[in-house]
């Protein structure tokens, strides 16, 4: 599903025939079709504009969307794409989307032939670096990789993954891949070749030992070395593992290979359990007993993600699963974990066949530590991504960046951030002296329930509740003093969607000094 080119189905007007002018209102979204293909027609600045009315990402209805500052913007995944051009400009779309020619006349509306897709834009500077080396194959730097030749970069540009797959849709991985509903075919970001095709060295498998900063290489398992003129690390974070007894299997879930291989054993038995109520966790029990499986989970928490979005969200989230048949034992630890079974900290034992772990994760800070970059909880970088050593830029989950929402340095373990974080460095490697300011945004699917989450809100010192979450039908906003650091979502997508583009504003208007 991921770059899908589905269309939504007919409806609305004919724009080809033409409306009046006075039903396109400046900001609106009228979703009608032209030349048989779905069309969203809007009016931005002034300026009409005809567009295609499904996001590149999952197929999303652009029509219950927002236009703001010259995009259009996803409900779903808070895509955008660029209303002139239909460049996707903020993943996690990494395709256009189609435009069409628009004209107004007799005070009608009129939307005429579908536009030649725009020749790539050819931005790179004289100061582009020799070479451009990625570690790392996940969201930040496949996009990464992408945005370089997007920006007309001409150099060599390698992407190194430890993976053992080209890159894929990882939040898919814990949802319906995992599930059984998405075939293998959805989880590569990119079909077959399209690397080499981009001409994007790609190497699978490729275990990165050291990087020489001064010398400006990297060592590579099999001992060759590969120069740079720029580096990007983007090697993600690994899942916090639980040791068995025995020796015995116990999974995590951070790979393909990872989901793979829970696929494999839950095919062979009847009972699992899940130690940790985090995202993962409950994404995992959801698709564990889409298959079938009797689930058990294991959790220190009072309710189930109760720490990340309060109480409110977190007993509705509890009610669900235990309507979709998952036993929960709150307020447990995991003492003890053997091939048939867990022992927790009250002397329960739980028959378990398969045991996954979803007990959190830590950042992967190995080489830049050895490579001398400044690390605190992550790799330390500026507004620009550049972390403290020339030359080095990091992105993603391992990137500690200066916040001006909050004033604190922090790091945000979150697929669509981390792919803009991957477009922001790419472009900042190419001397774009682009500031990355961008509202964290993330989204979880339990079952047929999703929630959406923008901005941080690491310390909440007051949360309120809009509506009920029981009823899938909520928001949820979390304040640090005065300060709305976040909101969440239930049934309200094109409100979170206005609440993160107010934040975004209130950033550019007041930023808060970072300490």
């Amino acid at each position: 599903m991921v770059g899908s080119d589905q269309q939504a189905p007919l409806s609305g007007p004919d724009f080809a025939a033409g409306i009046p002018a006075a039903a396109v209102a400046e900001g609106a979204l009228v979703l009608g079709h032209a030349g048989g293909e779905a069309v969203v027609l809007t009016r931005c600045g002034g300026k009409l504009r005809a567009v295609g009315a499904s996001c590149t990402h999952y197929g999303g209805p652009l029509a219950e969307g927002v236009v703001v500052d010259g995009t259009i913007r996803c409900p779903w995944h808070h895509a955008a794409f660029d209303l002139e051009t239909g460049d996707a400009v903020r993943p996690p779309a990494l395709n256009p989307i189609p435009c069409w020619e628009v004209e107004e006349r007799a005070g009608r509306v009129v939307v005429g032939a579908r536009r030649a897709p725009a020749a790539p834009a050819r931005r790179r500077g004289p100061s582009g670096p020799e070479s451009v080396v990625i570690v790392g194959g996940g969201a930040a730097g496949a996009v990464a990789a992408q945005v370089l030749r997007d920006e007309g970069y001409e150099g060599p540009v390698t992407l190194l993954s430890a993976e053992g797959s080209e890159p894929v849709d990882r939040p898919n991985l814990s949802k319906d891949y995992l599930a059984g509903n998405a075939p293998e075919e959805w989880i590569p970001l990119r079909p077959a070749g399209w690397y080499a095709g981009r001409g994007i060295t790609l190497r699978t498998s490729a275990e990165v030992k050291a990087i020489d900063a001064r010398a400006k290489r990297v060592t590579l398992g099999d001992g060759s070395e590969l120069p740079f003129g720029a580096l990007l690390l983007a090697t993600g974070a690994e899942p916090i593992r639980l040791p068995a007894r025995d020796g015995s299997p116990v999974y995590a879930l951070r790979t393909l290979a990872d989901s793979r291989a829970i696929i494999a054993r839950a095919a062979q038995v009847k009972r699992a359990v899940v130690v940790g109520a985090s995202f993962i966790g409950l994404e995992v029990a959801a698709s564990l007993r889409a298959r079938g499986l009797e689930v058990t989970v294991v959790a220190p928490d009072h309710q189930p993600l109760e720490h990340v979005l309060g109480e409110a969200i977190g007993r509705a989230v509890h009610a669900l699963h235990e309507s979709h048949g998952v036993r929960f034992m709150l307020g447990r630890l995991a003492k003890q974990v053997d091939a048939q079974e867990v022992l927790l900290d009250d002397g329960t034992r739980l028959p378990a066949e398969l045991v996954v772990a979803g007990i959190g994760v830590r950042p992967n800070v190995r080489l830049a530590t050895a490579a001398g970059l400044r690390v605190n909880g992550g790799v330390m970088v500026d507004e620009y991504l550049a972390s403290s050593v020339p030359g080095i830029y990091a992105a993603g989950d391992i990137a500690r960046w200066p916040d001006a929402a909050s004033g604190r340095a922090i790091r945000v373990e979150h697929w669509a951030h981390a792919e803009r974080m991957g477009r922001t460095a790419a472009r900042n490697i190419l001397g774009a002296a682009e500031r990355f300011d961008a509202v964290p945004f993330f989204w979880s699917a339990h079952y047929d329930l999703t929630i959406g989450v923008a901005g941080h809100a690491e310390l909440p010192d007051r949360v309120e509740v809009d509506g009920d979450p029981a009823a899938r039908d909520c928001t949820v906003r979390y304040f640090e003093g005065d300060r709305l650091a976040a909101v969440a979502t239930i049934g309200r997508d094109r409100e979170l969607l206005l609440a993160e583009a107010r934040m975004e504003l209130a950033l550019r208007e007041q930023p808060v000094p970072v300490r």
